[in-house]
């Protein structure tokens, strides 16, 4: 590709770039994660366009640069919009463009929610695999029943393949219900079991998934919780403060979190502090701080969705692309430099 190129990248094409390569994006956001904790990127605060008249519904941009040979500069422009899914769409819909951290460039612009799906589920397997330790895990629990939840069964699974049974449990049944049909004809081996109640599944598994859209928490009893258990609070909004404030705290960015009224940032406006988070995933994976507290402790895992994240997870979409002659190059898309016209 010519300097003035730029490569664009269909959901389809992405999918069957991305097609079993777990280990690969799971070993990509881990670099990211590590690369960002040793300050080798830049990640501006996220900004939120919301809506008057629909506080469900939002548009968010993550610019980032990530340092590295496998890293990059570039931004995600991601909407969800739940209601979407009741008209036959998709809740979310992303763009992922992608510069040289050279020249500034552009050189892809790729369909982002696929990107954002797999980074996200990428970095719940990858917490998973780091935070619940020692354990042979035959049940997971998976609360919200969507395109994310799917994508993270799928990640879990490929650290966690002695995983039996997926405990469901979804505001729609009939949702729960096809997640399992789903999950069944997709994965090998697994039976899927929804159940009615939160804390039901709660106590039922001791890895835990919670991907949902609720805006405020709903969840405030963790006494059925079984010990050990390691809860991937993916949507971040799911749990009352003091259940954070109750348990063992890991994030992704202890800044980025503590923002737009996630459970942790309702803690942290409860208590005036941030002292209840104990470290960052990286700092695990990078061998500073311990798994867990101890062999009992009820772990949670908050992450905020670095935009990092997607800037690995898309060099690493740009790379197979190009290995594999994928997408479509559109060449002269940018202007030539002033001056040089003929």
């Amino acid at each position: 590709m010519d300097n003035s190129d730029i490569l664009i990248l269909k959901g389809g094409e992405i999918l069957d770039l991305l097609g079993g390569q777990e280990p690969a994006v799971i070993a990509a956001v881990q670099m990211a994660y590590e690369a960002h904790r040793r300050e080798q990127s830049s990640l501006p605060p996220s900004t939120f366009l919301r809506f008057p008249d629909s506080q469900r519904n939002r548009i968010i941009a993550l610019p980032a640069y990530l340092g590295g040979e496998s890293g990059g500069a570039g931004i995600k422009w991601v909407s969800s919009f739940p209601e979407n899914v009741g008209q036959g769409m998709n809740r979310a819909s992303a763009v992922v463009i992608l510069n040289s951290p050279r020249t500034g460039l552009p050189y892809l612009i790729a369909e982002g929610s696929i990107i954002s799906a797999k980074r996200t589920a990428a970095s719940a397997a990858l917490a998973a695999r780091t935070l619940h330790t020692g354990r042979e895990v035959t049940e997971f629990g998976v609360i919200g029943c969507g395109v994310i939840n799917f994508e993270i069964v799928r990640f879990v699974l490929s650290v966690f393949p002695g995983i039996k049974t997926l405990f469901l449990h979804d505001l729609s049944a009939a949702r729960a219900d096809l997640f399992g049909d789903l999950c069944e004809r997709t994965f090998s081996g697994v039976a899927a079991k929804a159940v009615k109640d939160v804390h039901t599944l709660l106590r039922a598994a001791s890895l835990i998934s919670i991907a949902t859209t609720v805006i405020e928490p709903y969840i405030s009893d963790f006494s059925g919780v079984v010990p050990g258990s390691t809860v991937l609070h993916i949507s971040l909004r799911d749990l009352a403060p003091e259940i954070i404030l109750n348990f063992d705290n890991v994030v992704d960015d202890i800044d980025h979190v503590c923002r737009a009224q996630t459970s942790v940032h309702l803690a942290e406006q409860r208590t005036g502090s941030r002292g209840f988070i104990r470290c960052t995933l990286a700092d695990v994976t990078m061998g500073t701080q311990p798994a867990r507290m101890d062999s009992d402790s009820i772990v949670i895992f908050s992450p905020f969705g670095l935009g990092v994240l997607d800037i690995a997870v898309s060099k690493l979409v740009y790379d197979l692309a190009l290995k594999n002659g994928k997408g479509t190059v559109v060449e002269s898309f940018l202007p030539d430099a002033w001056g040089q016209k003929t």
